[in-house]
């Protein structure tokens, strides 16, 4: 069955036929379209074109198309034929009002959008999951000491806390993100006809407001020809998998023997077919590669857009298996991640050690000599040969006494010893964000009262 014939003498070849049917995908839109459907036929009704009762027929049947298995050999040429066929199987001529005043172009607008905000909810209770995960791990280990890192150098202390907080407000702004992709999805584009709008006179408001949908489409050549909504959500999808790319190297790097932060637990590693003594972070290296093909998706979909005219063109509908594979990797990664992070046991002592054998304090003493009035140049410079001398001589920073300090500098007296602890130099980082104590336990109470927030979005 096709929804199109009439100005044709001979039918599809075969090989046409496979190269532009979308079933094999689009499939996964059935119950978007069944519910824009029930929707129409109420404006149809309305409009005088269907009865009540036809209208009736159609939505019940409608409601069991819904529920059905698409069978595998199903070979209609997109999921809005395949119901439209199925429609007419169950009700007969009534069905063939269903589409009166309507086109495929805004159906599958509709479609994809009512698929995306479905989507999005399931993705926010994803992302509040790890999110959870992370705040658990922060006030079981926040405390404790470990070096933060700048080109992957020992820079300054900081503590566990505030390092997993980092990632949280990553995410924070992934679910910013999502949110927005909402709002560019909560347009309705029912009644935009194929570009010029319908020549019926469709109601939109009440159409928007029983589909939720906020606001109605402004431009319907705009409506038939726009995926910025698309966009948007592979956007989202692309920058919170690069975060979760990122969360992996770094415990890629900090569960392996030269750091020895923390442990991955059995159940999110895997071993090796050879080497009987490995363990290794497949999760979180499978996490990274998919990254990068969920990046993929949203530049390949925007050079599919880039040079189109307006309004529709065939080539957006490759715009569904992009949308669909991100979704897929974006929440298969979100829970794989969620797993690691409550499989992870932390080697707080390792990492405390690293973070003072690491002269992580060094920017503390600088600071504490800039207070005290001497230039930060000079401090800098200062401090620097301090270090350089503790390499030369395999030195830490706890190594050095307080007249050692004195002898090899006056300026370094006795009140500056404390510093070369890295526990004390965290502290003074006490500016609002700030990774010292006393700000890394309120911002973890603050970071418990958004996640709360989030978990009762849409």
């Amino acid at each position: 069955m096709k929804l199109w014939g009439g100005r044709f003498e001979r039918e599809p070849s075969e090989v046409f036929r496979r190269f532009s049917g979308s079933l094999h995908f689009d499939r996964r839109l059935l119950a978007a379209d069944v519910e824009g459907s029930r929707a129409w036929a109420g404006e149809l009704e309305r409009l005088g074109i269907l009865s009540g009762a036809e209208r009736e027929r159609i939505c019940a049947a409608l409601e069991e198309i819904a529920s059905e298995e698409i069978p595998a050999e199903a070979d209609d040429e997109d999921i809005h034929t395949l119901v439209i066929r199925r429609l007419g199987e169950k009700i007969g001529a009534p069905a063939d009002k269903i589409h009166a005043g309507r086109s495929r172009n805004e159906q599958v607008a509709l479609d994809l959008r009512l698929w995306i905000r479905g989507r999005i909810s399931e993705l926010r209770r994803r992302l509040a999951e790890l999110m959870d995960a992370l705040l658990e791990l922060a006030e079981r280990e926040g405390q404790a000491l470990l070096p933060g890192y700048t080109h992957l150098r020992p820079a300054q202390p900081v503590l566990w806390g505030h390092y997993l907080l980092a990632y949280f407000e990553m995410l924070d702004r992934d679910r910013e993100r999502l949110d927005q992709a909402w709002r560019s999805a909560d347009w309705l584009p029912l009644g935009s006809g194929a570009l010029a709008g319908s020549g019926f006179p469709i109601d939109r408001d009440r159409l928007a407001g029983e589909l939720g949908f906020s606001r109605v489409t402004r431009n319907s050549m705009d409506a038939a020809g726009d995926r910025d909504f698309a966009l948007d959500f592979l956007y989202a999808a692309s920058v919170s998998m690069l975060h979760l790319s990122r969360l992996g190297e770094d415990w890629i790097l900090y569960s392996s023997q030269e750091f020895g932060f923390l442990e991955l637990g059995d159940e999110v590693t895997s071993g090796s077919s050879l080497m009987p003594q490995k363990k290794n972070p497949d999760a979180l290296e499978l996490i990274r590669g998919k990254a990068g093909r969920v990046a993929g998706r949203l530049q390949g979909l925007m050079i599919t857009l880039k040079g189109l005219p307006l309004t529709y063109n065939r080539d957006m509908q490759e715009d569904k298996e992009a949308v669909f594979e991100a979704a897929d990797q974006w929440e298969a990664s979100l829970e794989m991640a969620a797993a690691v992070v409550r499989s992870a046991r932390m080697n707080t002592a390792r990492a405390e050690e690293a973070a003072e054998a690491g002269w992580t304090c060094a920017t503390a003493l600088a600071e504490e000599l800039a207070r005290r009035g001497m230039t930060s140049r000079q401090a800098h410079h200062l401090i620097g040969r301090l270090v350089l001398e503790s390499a030369r001589a395999g030195r830490r920073p706890s190594d050095w006494t307080p007249d050692e300090l004195a002898r090899f500098a006056p300026e370094l007296d006795a009140g500056l010893a404390p510093l070369l602890s890295a526990r004390r130099a965290v502290e003074r980082c006490a500016v609002a964000g700030g990774a010292a104590p006393a700000q890394v336990l309120p911002a973890l109470a603050e970071a418990r009262r958004r996640l709360a927030e989030l978990r009762t979005g849409p």
